[in-house]
């Protein structure tokens, strides 16, 4: 879909509220031009004999056309920019589900300030383009139109001279029109540019205060904000520049037609009051004509806005919904992983409308191979293995976050691709390996996992996460506030929280993705301890680096390099002396060091 059908799609749902807003314009418009005809009339009325009835007449005529006139504009301004205003809410909600539905590798490629600059700016310049310029064009077409034809009734000579103008106008709005539409694509990419420099600094602000970077980057900032003046200048010298031409060619073009009427009345061919009639009417052809330079340039502003918010919606989502209802049997819990094998690509840009796939920086090589893995209902498996050798990347295929190839996972029986995404995600608890918490309460980040949970279970939640005692030390216990992204709290604590709101989802599948690895000796144990009690009968998938976190789980698996290349249980494993043995002794000894220090 193109910007411009995509634009046409969201004007089809409002069809028939801008079809009555397009009759209130030409109401508007059929008023407007009758006003400098009875002005006309009432001239020469008035200069053949003067009489108070006649003028009251007249001017009672011109009084009722106004109003009547400004009732049709207030409607159709009342109807069109309401209509773009619900148009701008559709679109906004639209592109917002669009962003949550995408692949996280795309944001792991795009800026968030870019996006958050779409989000505003791009959807605010259409919602101009959908209301006001729309308004205006079709206003402006039906007076330049309505008037032309009352010219031509009153004289053709001078009404086809009037038209001389008419080609100048249209070249330079033409050829402005593009260059605006050129300069404001540029400003808005800078403004996106901008904007993730300053939400980087914000979110990063720890890191550029503990490496003294604040005044390098209060000068990047200067820099960058004095290119998007100067950007914003050279738009502005454009339009400086175009509507003083406009204006100087129209007033050419009165100076004219005043001289050539002038001779004409001397002559005897026209009366005053038609000369009066048509220099209104050429100033209501004229001026519309200018109001469409301003028309041109929303639209320009318009549809480079478009154009940017559809280098997003282009891009597709990796995982599709299924279309099958909601599957049964999946209160088992069970997992089996049958020849899994999985490599990335990764949509890196959008161009002429159409999205470029690049290799992502682990596509080339299989991230998975060969996986064959059976986790019975109530089972617990361990993950161990190098950074990079594909663990985090099993658990995210488990629940979809990556499409897995067809037929390769089942979850109770099901292959996960016939399984609705709502329906397998609510059936998972996961702790990712990146905490992210939100800037509200830690109760309400606990509460995120099910918002349903009562205070009770929250505090449960809490509890078997072993984040019950810092609580206590809290000024407001669970309800104190944690900060963006939880800047407050330690990483133990962010990790622990994260653990508590997938928790109190009561899943059937917990997956732990390598979540304690901020935590001490000492938490993770109890924490453990914890866990051991909830997982009975749920199927319990962690992965982590320490032995620790895995050697109490029914399986253990090794991977490496994408492949498992040790399986069983945590005493199998040490008698096969390979990777998890020498982990095992490596962290042990660790530990002693740790001790006796």
């Amino acid at each position: 879909m193109t910007p411009l059908r995509r634009l046409l799609h969201y004007f089809g749902r409002y069809r028939l509220t801008l079809a009555a807003g397009a009759l209130c314009v030409l109401g508007s418009a059929v008023f407007s031009l009758a006003k400098p005809l009875i002005i006309g009339n009432a001239v020469n009325a008035l200069s053949a004999a003067f009489h108070g009835r006649t003028l009251v007449r007249y001017g009672l005529l011109l009084v009722g056309a106004a109003a009547v006139e400004g009732l049709f504009l207030y409607l159709h301004r009342w109807i069109i920019i309401g209509a773009s205003r619900k148009i701008e809410f559709e679109m906004r909600n639209d592109f917002y589900a669009h962003l949550q539905s995408l692949p996280l590798r795309y944001y792991q490629e795009q800026r968030t300030g870019d996006l958050m600059s779409r989000a505003t700016n791009d959807l605010s310049s259409v919602r101009m383009l959908i209301g006001p310029a729309v308004m205006h064009a079709f206003s402006s077409l039906l007076v330049v139109t309505g008037a032309f034809i009352m010219m031509l009734r009153i004289d053709k000579q001078l009404a086809l001279i009037s038209l001389i103008s008419v080609p100048i106008i249209a070249g330079l709005v033409k050829y402005f029109g593009q260059q605006i539409h050129v300069h404001f694509k540029s400003v808005q990419d800078y403004f996106g540019d901008i904007s993730a420099r300053v939400q980087e600094n914000l979110a990063g602000v720890r890191v550029v205060r503990a490496f003294t970077q604040e005044e390098n980057e209060i000068e990047r900032f200067k820099r960058m904000n004095r290119e998007f003046v100067e950007r914003n200048r050279s738009l502005i010298r454009l339009t400086a520049t175009f509507y003083p031409m406009l204006h100087a060619i129209i007033g050419m073009m009165f100076v004219l037609v005043f001289f050539l009427g002038s001779r004409k009345m001397i002559a005897g061919t026209m009366t005053i009051g038609s000369f009066v009639a048509f220099q209104f009417y050429l100033g209501r052809m004229i001026w519309p004509l200018i109001a469409l330079g301003w028309v041109i340039n929303l639209f320009q502003r318009g549809m480079a806005s478009m154009l940017r918010l559809h280098e997003v919606w282009v891009v597709q989502p990796d995982v599709e919904e299924s279309a099958f209802s909601e599957v049964m049997g999946l209160e088992g819990g069970s997992i089996e992983i049958r020849g899994l094998t999985f490599s990335y690509s990764v949509p890196a840009a959008v161009v002429d409308g159409n999205a470029v796939y690049e290799q992502h920086p682990a596509a080339g090589r299989e991230v998975l191979r060969d996986i064959d893995l059976t986790v019975r209902h109530g089972e617990t498996v361990g993950i161990v293995g190098r950074t990079g050798s594909g663990k985090s990347t099993l658990l995210a295929l488990l629940t979809r976050t990556f499409e897995p190839p067809p037929g390769t996972i089942f979850i109770g029986g099901n292959p996960v691709e016939d399984i609705p995404l709502r329906q397998l995600r609510d059936i998972m608890g996961m702790v990712p390996q990146e905490t992210f918490l939100f800037s509200e309460s830690i109760a309400e980040n606990i509460r995120f996992g099910r918002a349903t949970a009562s205070d009770d279970d929250v505090r449960e939640a809490a509890d078997v996460a072993g984040l019950g005692d810092d609580v206590t030390t809290f000024p407001q216990g669970l309800e104190t506030l944690v900060g963006e992204r939880g800047i407050t709290l330690s990483g133990g604590q962010k990790q622990r929280t994260a653990i508590a709101r997938a928790l109190v989802r009561d899943p059937l599948i917990l997956l732990l993705d390598d979540s304690l690895s901020a935590v001490d000796t000492a938490t993770e144990e109890r924490i453990l301890r914890s866990l051991r009690e909830i997982r009975k009968g749920r199927t319990v998938l962690v992965v982590s680096h320490r032995v620790s976190s895995v050697k109490d789980a029914d399986q253990i698996i090794v991977l490496e390099e994408g492949a498992i290349v040790e399986r069983g249980s945590h005493d199998a494993l040490l008698a096969r002396n390979g990777y998890y043995a020498d982990l095992y002794r490596r962290q042990t000894l660790e530990e002693e060091i740790e001790e006796i220090a």
